[in-house]
């Protein structure tokens, strides 16, 4: 059996502070947007897709590979959404067992409505205590991660 190839002192430092941030970043943002506009941040997640492609609409199997969720968590975060009237299944004409994930007008008005005071928490917590050449070395080093994050799952 291999040795394990622990952390040193300062990548242990550096994984606990990042860990933190993360976690307290999420819940934080979470919170803020949650009462500003009733939405959580998994719902956000979710109508962001949904309006970034033409006509609102993708196959859940799409939105599964965009947000890399597991497939139960999209199918019961997708059932709480359409009760709430954000999103609705709909059936693909070309393919009868397919189905769409389509952006309802009250999803993209709930949207619309939450995404200023979000992009400004985003920006006032995270953006606003970073230089250029940090938000530079962030997307540098989150690029790299992914990238290695999607090679080991291939």
């Amino acid at each position: 059996m291999d040795t394990p190839r622990w952390l040193d002192d300062d990548q242990q430092l550096a994984w606990r502070a990042y860990l933190r941030m993360q976690g307290r970043l999420s819940a934080e943002l979470n919170r803020r947007l949650q009462a500003a506009s009733g939405l959580s941040l998994a719902d956000y997640d979710v109508l962001v897709h949904l309006t970034d492609v033409p006509g609102g609409r993708l196959r859940p199997y799409e939105l599964q590979r965009a947000l890399d969720w597991e497939q139960s968590r999209l199918s019961h975060h997708l059932s709480r959404m359409q009760r709430r009237g954000l999103v609705e299944r709909r059936e693909c004409a070309d393919d009868g067992r397919g189905a769409f994930v389509v952006l309802t007008e009250a999803g993209r008005e709930a949207i619309t409505a939450a995404a200023p005071g979000h992009v400004a928490a985003v920006r006032h917590l995270f953006f606003d205590v970073l230089g250029p050449d940090q938000v530079d070395a962030l997307r540098r080093l989150a690029t790299q991660v992914t990238t290695r994050l999607d090679a080991a799952g291939e």
